[in-house]
Parts: C-alpha cells; sequence; structure tokens
C-alpha cells in the first residue's frame, strides 16, 4: 500500500500541477475560454494512462507460465528505467517547468484548438503512461492487490485534492523539498521492482541464482515482510543475486541523485499564474 501510495501521489502531483499551470497562465493572460481543450488533452490522456495498464494486466493474464515471469521481469526493468530517468529529470528541469509549459500554449494557441488539445495531452500522457508501467510492476512485485489498490486510490485522491488547494493558494508546499523527498522514495520502491525482476529471470532459468537465497522466512511473520516487501523491496526470500541487484542500484542512483542540481529547486506555482 505505501508504495502505490507514494508513486500515485508523486505522479499525480506533477500531472496536477502541469494541469493548473496550463489553465492558471490561460486565465492569466485573458483566454480562459481555451480551457476546455486543456481538458479535453488531458481526458485523452487519463484514458490512455488506464487502457495502457488494462492492456498490461490484459497481456500478462494471458501468457504461460513462463511467458508471464518473462514479461513481468522484462516491464519491471523498463519501469525502473522510466522512474530513474523521470527523478533526474524532474530535479534538473522542475524550476523552468512553468516557463516550459507557458512556452508550449503559446507556441499552440495560433495553431487552433487540436493544437492545445495536443500540447496538453502529451504533457500530461507522459505522467500517465509512466504511473501506469510503474503501478503495474510494483503490483506484481507486491504479489496482492487489496492494499496497494488501495494506495493508488488514497495516492490520487490525495494528489488532485493538494493540486487544487496549490492552485487556489489554500495551501502552500515547498515543492522543491516535496520532489526531492519523494524522489528517494521512488528511487527505493524502483530499487524493490528491480529485485523482483532479477527473480522473474531467475525462476526462468534466465539468470543464475535462483536457490542461493540469503534467507527464507516464507514461515514467518507473512504481514510484517509484506509490508516490508512493498515499502523498501526487501521480501520474505531473497537471493544472493536479487539483494546485491538491489543494493548496487540504491547505492550508485542514490549517491548520483544527492549530488546538487542548479535547478532542483521548483518555482512556487504562483509565479505562474
Amino acid at each position: 500500500m505505501l508504495s502505490t501510495f507514494l508513486i500515485a501521489l508523486r505522479e499525480g502531483l506533477e500531472a496536477s500541477l502541469i494541469v493548473s499551470i496550463l489553465i492558471a497562465y490561460l486565465s492569466r493572460t485573458g483566454r480562459a475560454s481555451f480551457a476546455r481543450y486543456i481538458w479535453i488533452g488531458v481526458g485523452g490522456a487519463v484514458l490512455l494512462s488506464f487502457g495502457l495498464g488494462a492492456l498490461l494486466s490484459f497481456t500478462s493474464a494471458s501468457l504461460s507460465t513462463r511467458g508471464e515471469a518473462l514479461f513481468a521481469g522484462l516491464t519491471s526493468v523498463l519501469a525502473v528505467s522510466f522512474v530513474t530517468v523521470m527523478v533526474f529529470w524532474m530535479k534538473r528541469t522542475a524550476r523552468g517547468l512553468g516557463r516550459e509549459l507557458q512556452s508550449r500554449v503559446d507556441d499552440a494557441l495560433p495553431l487552433g484548438g487540436f493544437a492545445l488539445i495536443s500540447a496538453s495531452f502529451f504533457a500530461v500522457a507522459r505522467e500517465g503512461l509512466e504511473t501506469s508501467l510503474f503501478i503495474y510492476s510494483n503490483f506484481k512485485a507486491v504479489g496482492s492487490h487489496a492494499g496497494p489498490t488501495l494506495g493508488l486510490i488514497v495516492g490520487l485522491a490525495t494528489s488532485v485534492t493538494l493540486g487544487a488547494l496549490i492552485y487556489r493558494k489554500t495551501v502552500k508546499l515547498n515543492l522543491g523539498k516535496f520532489f526531492t523527498v519523494t524522489g528517494y522514495g521512488l528511487i527505493i520502491v524502483a530499487g524493490g521492482v528491480l529485485s523482483h525482476a532479477v527473480a522473474e529471470f531467475q525462476s526462468r532459468g534466465d539468470l543464475p541464482g535462483a536457490t542461493s537465497l540469503i534467507w527464507n522466512q516464507q514461515n514467518g511473520n507473512g504481514f510484517l515482510w509484506t509490508i516490508i516487501d512493498g515499502s523498501v523491496g526487501i521480501g520474505a526470500e531473497m537471493s544472493y543475486l536479487q539483494l546485491t541487484t538491489w543494493a548496487i542500484y540504491l547505492a550508485v542512483v542514490i549517491s548520483i541523485y544527492r549530488r546538487p542540481a542548479k535547478l532542483s529547486e521548483l518555482a512556487p506555482l504562483s509565479k505562474v499564474q
């Protein structure tokens, strides 16, 4: 539940802020009537994201056991790659995000409604598709659905609520610190997903060491291990290769992520309204 909540909160708030910036800029420049095109693009991006999630689930369910393991492993590696890149991208470009989005609106307006729809669609679809892929991989890694589903719903609801409150200036949030801290959280979740990808490949015999376990606590406290596995990716059964991959990924990525970035602080939303 914790991992899906964090994913939904972080990615959902990014998408909410993108929409808020676009709508606020149109309103501030006296072009609020064009906001309907923004919402059409956002709606299309949301539908596409849900469609990808459904496609991934349907494809996984229709495969053989070995095929499902390969599919789960490959999608997990892809999800980790996307999330890692996007975490660093947000840290580097967050401060200029508002100006970039405003520039897209200015370029799209002379071209008509379809261009505005496209601009908002692609801005939100990037977040939505990444979220769908990462959520799917996280569901496969955790191996249960009730808790992660609740975390997903609560995370999305919280992100939309926060986005609306920030837009209305009801609450103030240090977005730079928020995205930096949640960035660390996403990296930890990604490390867990990557370790489960290794397990999928080991189950197929594509990677060695499936029986070389550093521990096996399958008969231990299942609830406790579910919480640990769902938050930091350490499962009740871990091979040496899984744990090594998990540790190396976190050590390398966190050491790079913690380095200061010139554009690491997100400009307050009020500055683009």
